[in-house]
């Protein structure tokens, strides 16, 4: 500690002179920067200047010392060129006129600043009047609620009084708005505006709810008369009053208590409101406001279709409600940039509630009817209106809607109302779609009528079984006539490149054929038609060059799939894919999963090259190993996978590109997947090894499960990817060939276990030690020969890095024989210890040797490792020569005692020997400590225990131990450890 300090001291002057040498060069370094700066062209004819520190001064007959930086004074009563500089305060320097300049200042902190909101602002003019305004409105509640308590004034009195301050709040509102030039602040009309509208909306509801002095029609008409004040006090104040006219508009129906409700009065008022409230929105671009009172109008609408019991003339008028605000007021709601999106939002609405109010009338042929007619207005309309077109949809789906929840229809009628939806719908999106407006709008729509109109068909009638009805089959394929037709009807047009129009109607009558399929066949052989669909599918993508078709043909190889999760002996199929099971219909297995294989290899080939070709491919792979699983036995699937792999490969090679890579490292997987039963059942003793629990050979997996799951797939998929060196990334290539080879390692780990068979802790004891040294062997020379036989650098490196890394856990610290039970031989020497922590000492060595380049790096670490397994391999050899094979049978005895101490000087010696030979200051240092070591034993242990000449041999030995380090520290070394340049190696 007291060198430590002394050296700290020392540590810190240095430090601080370099502060003030720094700072030094700074200052010179600012004074030069502003100097030049300041120096502007001389004039012809300048007066002298006073000299300065920082030029050399003029020759002169007696020689002028140059001043040191910084100048205490050039001159007296001149001021240094550079003065400390003080906190906060700038810099002047002088020029050679004698002028003084300031160093350029950096911009003040605040001009960078972006503008934001000020404090005041927000809370001392913005917020308190608003705030003001709910105040007013709560004061004028406060004050009826007093004078209600007390008794002061009576009901008639109060509502007066309600009335006269919302009326008096709104001529101060009036007031403000004409005095702006004294108010200057738009807000202020504005709260009392919205605080009189609130006054008149709670006097009036008070009157006629809490006091009963006014009927429910008078009260309705005073509200939709401050409803309308409060309409006309937005377009002079702003969108507050129009807040307030929303709310009260919509809520007066509610807070009025009267008894039936009249419904056509209602939906009149309610379309009064609503119309005045989306004029107001358009005219003043409050898209809120109108967005805001339709949706208040759907409310309303949809309370009255679900309040039930219309009669003809309350259905008539909801339903032109329904209709008003379905698609007369969007229009007036928002301008052209929402127009769009509202009149979509708001047909929806509109449709669903017209469908719900036909719903509620009994589906009878009236109203059928009724929605027929609405439905070809609608339809003549969008001819006139192309922009309605888009909310085609919207009646088209109702209809179909209406269609399948009507509770047993007649079959005559609806026979007619189907026939209606097809020929009405179907046929004028038929018309319009390959025309000039024709879109994919009439494409969808041809879907949803031909795929909605068999499911309302089936949901309605169906009561069979699949397979078993040729009816519903036939209907099928009629419904598909109708997007064939479409599709038929495009194949010559040229635009039907540039969308999805042909695809989805080719699509949809595929869908349409298997869902016949479906009706009329077998179950077991729904995968083949739907196979079958998709290759036929694709077939037509390719002769009509058509890009989006074998979008539809993926679609019908997933539903292939799922397919066969569903149908057929499902169990036994998918059973066979992981075990051994019996097939009652080989046959039939082979054709669904052949099917689907085939249509799943020829889109994966259709899509080489493209995003989609890696799903693809990847699925056929699956579906391809599925069918090799409905052939051949599981124990040879892992095989199966590894030779597709080698298939795959080799036509790659042959292509030379790397497009099969998907389908290599799909093959690859399922190798691997059948491989992790055995190596789990090799890990799990594996990772209770790392706690010092021996791995016995009867722990392992069997011998052949393990040759077919993992070592016989694992070397067919090293020669695999060996073949494919050539045309892989050198990073993906060497990352699996690590996979791999870690694999094949382990199988071949797993083998090598049978050869000593150890079984039980007697076997361990016996020839753990043995075992663990000829893997750690064969591992590094494996290494070896890879590099010596292939030039295998990495790999090599990777061998002989495992076999030091299981000689370091398992040998040098887990199993050491000096403290577990491990059989070294009865032999002084000539024994297992040699080779064991030899193993140490050869690995790095060899590791230089193949990447000499990485020596330096790992220099320092080997050099511990040595010093360790020098010292452990000392006394292991040590303690054998008193205990024999078993290091741990003995007791250690007085004589052994003083043979430890002696070694570890001896040990030390030999340390500082080395590192002074070789310069090397680690070996030193560990002699140092391990003399340290040695002399505190010596003193506290032996010599405690010694006595007579073995106390004095103790204590020469040692003395002339420390004597001699000392010398050859004195001889050798210099005083600051490094080795001097004449030394004479000893």
């Amino acid at each position: 500690m007291v060198v430590l300090a002394v050296l700290l001291m020392d540590a810190r002057k240095r430090l601080a002179a370099l502060e003030r040498k720094v700072r030094e060069a700074e200052l010179a370094d600012e004074g030069l920067m502003w100097r030049a700066a300041a120096i502007a062209e001389p004039p012809a004819e300048a007066p002298p200047a006073r000299p300065s520190p920082w030029q050399a001064p003029e020759p002169e007959p007696q020689p002028q010392q140059p001043q040191p930086f910084p100048a205490a004074q050039a001159q007296e009563g001149a001021r240094p060129a550079v003065e400390p500089l003080a906190e906060a305060a700038p810099v002047v320097t002088e020029t050679d006129r004698g002028e003084a300049v300031a160093p350029p200042q950096p911009a003040p902190r605040w001009q960078a600043m972006r503008p934001s909101i000020s404090f005041e602002d927000l809370f001392g003019r913005k917020l308190p009047i608003w705030a003001g305004g709910i105040t007013l409105l709560v004061a004028a509640v406060l004050l009826v609620k007093y004078s209600i308590d007390a008794g002061l004034l009576s009901p008639p009195v109060r509502i007066v009084l309600g009335l006269l301050f919302g009326g008096g709040l709104i001529a101060g509102a009036e007031l403000a708005r004409r005095r702006a030039e004294l108010v200057q602040d738009a807000r202020i009309s504005q709260s009392l505006a919205g605080a009189g509208l609130g006054s008149l909306y709670a006097a009036t509801l008070a009157a006629a709810n809490l006091y009963g002095l006014i009927g429910p029609g008078t009260a309705f008409a005073a509200l939709a008369a401050i409803t309308a004040l409060a309409m006309g006090l937005a377009l002079r104040f702003g969108a507050p009053s129009a807040v307030l006219g929303l709310v009260g508009g919509l809520a007066t129906p509610a807070v009025i208590q009267a008894g039936e409700p009249n419904v056509p009065l209602l939906a009149g008022y309610i379309a009064v409101v609503v119309g005045g409230l989306t004029l107001l929105s358009r005219s003043q671009r409050w898209i809120w406001l109108g967005l805001g009172a339709l949706i208040g109008g759907a409310g309303w609408s949809l309370l009255m279709i679900l309040m039930g019991n219309l009669v003809s003339l309350s259905m008539l008028a909801v339903g032109l409600l329904v209709l008003l605000l379905g698609i007369g007021l969007p229009v007036l709601a928002a301008g052209e940039r929402h127009s769009v999106a509202l009149r979509i939002g708001a047909a929806v609405v509109a449709a669903l509630q017209l469908a719900l109010l036909v719903a509620t009338g009994d589906f009878a042929p009236l109203s059928w009817g009724l929605y027929g007619l609405l439905s070809v207005a609608f339809i003549w309309l969008t001819g006139r209106t192309p922009a309605l077109r888009q909310g085609m949809a919207v009646p088209l789906l109702a209809a179909l809607a209406l269609a399948g929840i009507w509770p047993d229809p007649d079959p005559a009628l609806f026979r007619i109302v189907i026939a209606g939806i097809v020929l009405l719908y179907g046929g004028s999106a038929l018309w319009r779609l390959w025309r000039t407006e024709g879109s994919l709008l009439e494409a969808g729509s041809i879907a949803a009528i031909a795929v909605a109109g068999y499911g309302v068909c089936h949901w309605q009638f169906y009561d069979g079984a699949p397979g078993q009805d040729g009816a519903f089959a036939l209907l099928a394929g009629g419904f598909a006539l109708l997007p064939a037709l479409g599709a038929a009807l495009g194949w010559n047009d040229a635009r039907r490149h540039q969308d999805i129009r042909f695809a989805l109607l080719a699509s949809t009558a595929g869908l349409l054929v298997v869902i016949a399929a479906l009706m009329g066949l077998p179950g077991w052989s729904l995968p083949v038609g739907i196979a079958i669909v998709s290759a036929v599918l694709l077939g037509i993508a390719v002769k009509a060059e058509d890009r989006w078709l074998p979008r539809g043909a993926q679609g019908f190889l997933a539903m292939a799939v799922a397919a066969l999760f569903a149908t057929g002996a499902t169990d036994t199929e998918l059973a066979r894919l992981v075990a051994t099971e019996p097939h009652a219909h080989p046959a039939q297995a082979v054709a669904r999963w052949g099917m689907a294989t085939l249509a799943a290899a020829l889109l994966a080939w259709r899509h080489l090259g493209a995003r989609a070709g890696v799903a693809l491919q990847l699925v056929a792979v699956l579906l391809g190993y599925g069918l090799a699983a409905q052939i051949l036995p599981a124990p040879w699937l892992a095989i199966a996978s590894a030779l597709t792999m080698l298939a795959l490969a080799e036509v790659m090679r042959r292509q030379g590109g790397r497009l099969l890579v998907p389908a290599l490292a799909t093959a690859a997987g399922l190798a691997a997947l059948w491989a992790m039963s055995p190596f789990m059942l090799w890990l799990h003793p594996a990772l209770v090894s790392l706690y010092g629990e021996p791995m016995l050979a009867s722990a392992l997996p069997a011998l052949r499960p393990m040759l077919q799951h993992l070592l016989v797939p694992a070397l067919i998929a090293g020669v695999t990817v060996w073949r494919l060196r050539d045309g892989l990334p050198r990073p993906g290539w060497m990352l699996a060939m690590a996979q791999i080879g870690t694999l094949a390692a382990i199988g071949v780990h797993i083998l090598y276990k049978q050869i000593f068979a150890i079984a039980d802790m007697d076997a361990f004891v016996r020839l753990g030690l043995a075992e663990r040294t000829l893997w750690q062997a064969a591992l590094i020379g494996a290494g070896v020969l890879l590099w010596r036989a292939l030039g295998q650098r990495p790999a090599a490196l990777a061998l002989i890095g495992a076999g030091l890394a299981h000689n370091l856990v398992y040998t040098l610290l887990l199993h050491d024989p000096l403290w577990s039970a491990q059989a070294v031989g009865p032999l002084p020497v000539a024994n297992l210890l040699l080779p064991a922590f030899g193993i140490a000492f050869a690995a790095p060595v060899l590791a230089e040797r193949i990447a000499p380049e990485q020596a330096a790096r790992f220099r320092r670490p080997r050099d511990l490792l040595w010093m360790a397994v020098i010292l452990l391999f000392a006394y292991a050899s040590l303690r054998q020569l008193f205990s024999g094979t078993l290091l741990t049978g003995t007791a250690i005895g007085p004589a052994e005692n003083i043979g430890w101490s002696v070694l570890a000087i001896s040990i030390a010696i030999g340390f500082l020997l080395w590192g002074i030979r070789q310069g090397l200051r680690d070996w030193r240092i560990a002699s140092l400590l391990l003399m340290l070591l040695a002399v505190g034993k010596v003193f506290l242990i032996d010599a405690s225990g010694l006595e007579g000449l073995l106390r004095i041999a103790s204590f020469l030995a040692l003395g002339f131990s420390l004597i001699g380090i000392g010398w050859l520290y004195s001889r050798y070394l210099k005083p600051d450890g490094l080795k001097p340049d004449s030394a004479v190696s000893p």
